[in-house]
């Protein structure tokens, strides 16, 4: 007896030095040693019987020879009249221990002969693993009695069977450890497990802000009222500060210590500030980037109904109204619009149906542009599976793949092709511009594989256009976010500071018939002498009236007008065609309704009719020698002239298009700018470009008589 004293205190110091390493490794920022590993109370009886519960409904089943260990199939009464948000997650975060050692604690109930030994009921084999899982972590030390609490018998009986076999339970663990050459049973682990473990522990806490019911300025202020200290990274950090995202103005960084705190202050009692992972915040800030005032929504498998809030509170200012389709239960819809009215939220509109069975000629859904699509997923790109499973409303049968590292061939097939069908039959809505498909998984399969294969099957034999990937609208903040999104996909990969996020947004290719205007389709045409001998369209209503502003002048025949036009307009082309870009067609001053050769050209002369253009075939005065090589220098890049540079109409002279010709009235005296003053040249044949400039009668410039000398020797249609 003596002797099995010493090996269970030896055993039980060598177990406290070796959940002391895993302390370490797995917790940096708690306090290190065996000291605090004693101190862990337990759990509550209530807690125990609700992860037993859990783990009854998510344990690794085996084939009947080889299970020595049965569990039976009815669960165990509850007592706990109300659960919360924490009561939950300490009973899911202990049934999800349990289950990833599940093999190990199995093991270790057999090496010691607790089973078959002792006869003890089926239905609480569920409750001795969760309970031995927390023993052993606890040193095989007693539980802390809880005077608030009534004591349930059936944890009280298991307690008192393990206390009996605590020596047979270390050393069986012992032996277990040797076997797997182990510090600890966490070292037993596959390594996707442990790396998950291990980015959990450091991963920092994302809330967003509810607009609706407070600015950020005020939820700052607030905050620093409580000591928290705003900063640009929590990471590594111990002590009262938050930090806000960059991809999303909206979300606030908190490190991951700080969470029990944060609960008990007013702005997340009263909804004003949402905890809510990072993934499911770049979705909806996706959509927001692709609305107009006016477009619905139709978010599809949204999970946690905080995604749907969160994407309301984003189009409150707009007139946009949100769809949510798959709760078929209508029973819950006192509950949601209750959530929904505390939250401010009043543009929601719940669909009792399946995305699947939706019509896509809803007649509800004819507004919608942009569908969220967010479908299940493997979710092995999640640190923290419990959290995930909590706040998005996932399945817990997720918890088994979760738990191993990994997931069946088989059950990936069936996730892919769910994700593939919903992708397929959110293209087929024809008012939707847009779909922004989102997922947590870092399995390619799951993603980039999905939406190639959407894009290439999709029907193209509807009227609409097909889709297209797009690239993220989100801001890509750092050199490697900017290699991960080189294909127009957005990814984050698992990391201490964030889960795995893949983003793909695909929009409808634009319709050729709409991004090109009627009057560019002119101008092409008459540019390729397709309209030889047509008139081309009359000048817009707001040129007119423009027109009718300016002084009233002879005007030529509507018909030779426009053939003239037409024919500089072909000239014009047929010089840049010959890589000769210099001069534009100076417009008349109001005589003839213009016609441009280009569509930035027609705009820009329709709403300043009075700024002329420089061309090398109208003789008027220049600029001095300084602004003359200027313009050389600009000539090709079809410079906008400057405010101050007002243009001046000049007197009408014969042009170098004979045998036309344009009788202007005569003018004469001088006008001056708002910075130069300008004077009448006499008109000269043949003489330089056409460009605005101060006086040169007091700077001595003599204007060069040879410069176009060489204009007689083009080609001239219009003869």
């Amino acid at each position: 007896m003596h002797s099995s004293t010493n090996e269970l205190e030896f055993l039980t110091q060598k177990s406290s030095e070796d959940v002391a390493q895993v302390a370490a490794l797995e917790l940096p920022s708690r306090e290190k040693g065996s000291e605090w590993l004693a101190e862990k109370p337990g759990y509550s009886d209530s807690v125990y019987v609700r992860a037993a519960n859990i783990f009854q409904g998510i344990r690794m089943e085996k084939s009947p020879e080889k299970a020595l260990i049965k569990y039976g199939t009815q669960p165990l009464p509850s007592t706990s009249e109300s659960e919360d948000e924490s009561f939950r997650r300490l009973a899911y975060e202990l049934a999800f221990s349990a289950l990833k050692y599940q093999d190990i604690l199995e093991s270790i109930l057999i090496d010691s002969y607790i089973f078959p030994s002792t006869t003890i009921p089926d239905h609480l084999s569920s409750l001795i693993i969760v309970m031995l899982y927390d023993f052993q972590d606890r040193k095989f030390q007693a539980r802390l009695p809880s005077d608030n609490e009534e004591s349930i018998s059936e944890v009280q009986e298991v307690e008192a069977l393990l206390n009996s076999f605590k020596t047979k339970l270390a050393a069986s663990l012992a032996r277990c450890r040797i076997k797997h050459d182990a510090l600890s049973i966490y070292h037993v682990l596959p390594e996707t497990v442990r790396k998950q473990e291990l980015r959990a522990s450091t991963l920092p806490v994302y809330a967003w802000i509810n607009t609706c019911k407070i600015s950020p300025e005020e939820v700052y202020s607030y905050l620093k009222k409580r000591g928290y200290n705003k900063v640009e990274s929590v990471l590594h950090i111990d002590d009262k500060v938050f930090a806000v995202d960059k991809h999303c103005y909206d979300v606030l960084i908190f490190p991951s210590h700080l969470k029990n705190d944060l609960l008990s202050i007013d702005l997340f009692k009263d909804y004003k500030l949402i905890f809510q992972d990072k993934s499911r915040s770049l979705a909806v800030h996706s959509v927001k980037a692709l609305l107009n005032m006016d477009d619905d929504i139709l978010m599809v498998n949204t999970g946690s109904w905080y995604t749907v809030a969160h994407m309301s509170v984003l189009t409150n200012e707009n007139t946009s109204k949100i769809f949510v389709c798959g709760i078929e239960a209508q029973d819950k819809d006192p509950n949601l619009k209750n959530l929904f009215a505390k939250m401010g939220c009043k543009n929601i509109e719940i669909l009792h149906q399946a995305f699947m069975n939706i019509d896509s000629k809803d007649h509800r859904l004819q507004k919608v542009k942009v569908i969220l699509l967010l479908p299940r997923c493997s979710g092995l790109g999640v640190s923290n599976p419990v959290e995930f499973i909590l706040n998005e409303h996932e399945d817990t049968d997720l918890l088994k793949d979760l738990s191993r590292g990994g997931i069946s061939e088989d059950k990936l097939h069936v996730l892919t092709q769910q994700q593939y069908n919903q992708l397929i039959h959110a293209m087929t809505f024809p008012k939707v511009q847009a779909i922004v498909y989102c997922t947590c998984s870092v399995y390619t399969e799951e993603n980039e594989a999905v939406v190639q294969k959407a894009l290439e099957f999709q029907d193209h034999g509807t009227k609409i256009q097909p889709y297209r990937l797009s690239p993220p609208v989100l801001p890509l903040c750092s050199l490697e976010e900017i290699r991960l999104s080189t294909d127009k996909f957005f990814r984050m990969e698992p990391s201490e500071t964030t889960n795995s996020c893949f983003l793909s947004i695909l929009t409808r290719e634009r319709d050729p018939s709409e991004t090109v205007s009627v009057k560019d389709v002119l101008a092409r045409a008459a540019a390729k002498g397709l309209l030889e001998g047509i008139e081309l369209s009359k000048s817009s209503k707001r040129e007119k009236k423009k027109k009718k502003s300016k002084t009233s002048l002879p005007k030529a025949s509507t018909n030779d007008s426009s053939f003239i036009q037409m024919k500089i307009a072909e000239f014009l082309t047929r010089e840049a065609q010959a890589n000769v870009n210099g001069p534009e067609a100076l417009k008349p001053q109001p005589p003839f309704p213009q016609k441009n050769t280009t569509p930035a050209a027609a705009s820009s002369q329709a709403r300043k009719p009075s700024k002329a253009v420089a061309s090398s075939l109208v003789p008027t005065f220049l600029k001095d020698a300084s602004s003359s090589r200027t313009c050389e220098r600009h000539r090709h890049h079809f410079v906008r002239p400057r405010p101050e540079e007002k243009m001046i109409a000049l007197k009408p002279v014969e042009i170098v298009l004979p045998p036309v010709m344009l009788p202007f009235p005569s003018t004469s005296g001088i006008r001056s700018a708002q910075h130069g003053y300008y004077r009448w040249v006499e008109p000269r044949p043949l003489m330089a470009p056409c460009l605005p400039t101060p006086s040169v009668s007091r700077r001595g410039y003599k204007p060069k008589e040879n410069v176009p000398s060489a204009l007689p020797r083009r080609p001239r249609p219009w003869l």
